[in-house]
């Protein structure tokens, strides 16, 4: 079985499933802000998921002086979290503990 790390900031806590790990990312790690926009979302797959969702690849390389291994080691451990986790599940959970 393959173990999902945090992956903020030097983080060692590994998970057994994606969605503790989002669950973790969202309620142990400080927010964080977009250096596109300003929006303030949990770090992680959520700030992932901002960046690629609600900017352009070109903005994103911008603001983060990334290039495109950067954007490309995100795009799939984005679309590795869309493929395995029950974001929906995710979500709830964190509703209910008033985390999001």
């Amino acid at each position: 079985m393959s173990l999902w790390k945090c992956g903020i900031g030097g983080c060692p806590e590994r998970f057994e499933d994606a969605e503790s790990a989002i669950i973790h990312q969202t309620v142990e790690h400080d927010r964080h802000k977009c250096a596109v926009c300003g929006s303030v979302v949990p770090d992680g797959y959520f700030a992932i998921r901002h960046a690629f969702e609600e900017h352009s690849r070109a903005e994103y390389v911008r603001a983060y002086d990334a290039d495109s291994t950067a954007v490309r080691i995100r795009e799939d451990v984005k679309a590795d979290i869309e493929d395995e986790a029950d974001l929906r599940g995710v979500v709830e959970e964190l509703k209910r503990r008033d985390a999001l």
